[in-house]
C-alpha cells in the first residue's frame, strides 16, 4: 500500500524536483507556450527544454498541440493540479 503510492510518487518527484523543469512548469502555468517562447521565459536553451517537455510529457505533466508549423505545450489537468499544489506548500 504505502510503498505502491512511494513507487508512483517517487518518479513525479523526481521530474518536479528539477529546477529547470520546474521552471518550465511556472511558465506553462497560466498559458501555453511554443519552445522558441519557453527559450525567453525560462533562459535554458531549446534543446534543454525539449529534452524536458518530452520527460514532462512522459509523466502526464505536460500534453501538446500543433498549430501549424509550431507545437504548442500546455499542463494537463494533472500537471496544473501538481504545480498549484507545489506553489502552494508554506516555507
Amino acid at each position: 500500500m504505502i510503498t505502491d503510492k512511494i513507487e508512483k510518487i517517487g518518479p513525479l518527484i523526481k521530474i518536479i524536483g528539477e529546477d529547470s523543469r520546474l521552471r518550465i512548469l511556472c511558465a506553462l502555468q497560466y498559458n501555453s507556450h511554443c519552445v522558441c517562447e519557453l527559450e525567453e521565459h525560462t533562459q535554458l536553451s531549446q534543446s534543454l527544454i525539449s529534452h524536458h517537455l518530452r520527460d514532462l510529457k512522459n509523466t502526464g505533466l505536460v500534453t501538446n498541440n500543433k498549430k501549424g508549423q509550431k507545437v504548442y505545450y500546455s499542463l494537463t489537468d494533472f500537471g496544473n493540479s501538481a504545480i498549484k499544489s507545489i506553489l502552494a506548500i508554506k516555507t
